[in-house]
């Protein structure tokens, strides 16, 4: 559909393959196969939930949410539920959400989803962004605990100045959808690629320092880096900058693409499924996307 071959794209972005859900999955169904999962892991029960936040741009629909979505259908009739709308960053968002309620709150059990189809709103007419997105999830359970590990630190941050570097024009408020809107593929992602990438570059080590510096931790220290996957090249230029190994760094960018919100915590569950991340270790997220927002979380790993 576009002009573009495998090694434009790999040697571009560093993206071999994507994922795209079959036709009628949405993303209310991969945000309940991965709270399933998260689930059954952590040993608690849904029954069990204080709070449900999921973390999307293409929720199944305007409203209801679709933490509600995912409530009912987990049958956890006792959570609150919301869904967060923080771009890529959104994962580091709800992270940080669920730790301010675990701490100061009477919540116990939060679950936190990462769900994205992003095939559904991807304009495969244009080669700057089709390459790019792909679908997936990635969910965490978080308990109130009285020991060494869990979330040491986070930092949030936005710069709604550039809001038109990634952004969906219409089917808002601002532009609601008409024939006119549909004919000009305004309901697609659009990205001025340059800018986002100097804005993740500078963003990316900024954020390493401002989740370090209240706890004092330095760069040395900690044991594994996630960031956003949005494009090996990011990654690689920030990684330099701040001479962090690269064997530190959990990279997944190959297999699928950047799948925006989902990207981070589907990388910290393929980690620990192939045993590389281990209790008691320091863990380093950091989130980069639209609004612009930005974020970065500290984890001392364990259950």
């Amino acid at each position: 559909m576009v002009d573009t071959s495998d090694e434009w794209i790999v040697t571009r972005t560093g993206i071999r393959e994507r994922r795209i859900c079959d036709p009628g999955y949405a993303t209310s169904d991969l945000a309940f196969s991965a709270a399933e999962k998260a689930l059954a892991v952590s040993g608690v029960e849904a029954s069990d939930l204080d709070l449900i936040l999921v973390a999307t741009v293409t929720p199944d629909m305007v409203f209801p949410s679709t933490a509600c979505l995912l409530q009912a259908r987990l049958g956890a009739s006792k959570a609150a539920a919301f869904d967060i709308s923080a771009g890529c960053t959104g994962f580091i968002y709800a992270l940080t959400i669920a730790d301010r309620f675990l701490t100061a709150g009477n919540y116990r059990y939060i679950l936190v989803v990462a769900a994205e189809t992003l095939s559904r709103i991807t304009d495969y007419t244009d080669r700057n962004t089709c390459v790019l997105f792909g679908d997936g999830a990635g969910a965490m359970v978080l308990g109130k605990g009285t020991g060494a590990n869990g979330v040491l630190s986070t930092h949030l941050g936005a710069d709604g100045t550039g809001e038109s570097l990634l952004y969906i024009p219409a089917g808002g408020s601002r532009m609601p959808a008409t024939h006119q809107t549909i004919d000009d593929h305004l309901h697609y992602i659009r990205m001025q690629g340059n800018e986002v990438y100097r804005f993740a570059v500078t963003t990316i080590p900024e954020c390493v320092t401002r989740v370090l510096e209240p706890v004092g931790i330095s760069i040395d220290d900690v044991d594994h880096f996630i960031f956003h996957q949005a494009n090996l090249r990011i990654l690689q230029t920030a990684v330099k900058r701040m001479k962090i190994p690269w064997e530190k760094m959990l990279v997944n960018i190959e297999r699928y693409g950047n799948m925006s919100a989902a990207c981070i915590p589907l990388a910290v569950a393929e980690a620990v499924d192939d045993n590389l991340i281990h209790s008691g270790q320091l863990v380093l997220m950091v989130g980069f996307g639209a609004g612009l927002t930005m974020g970065s979380a500290l984890v001392r790993w364990g259950r």
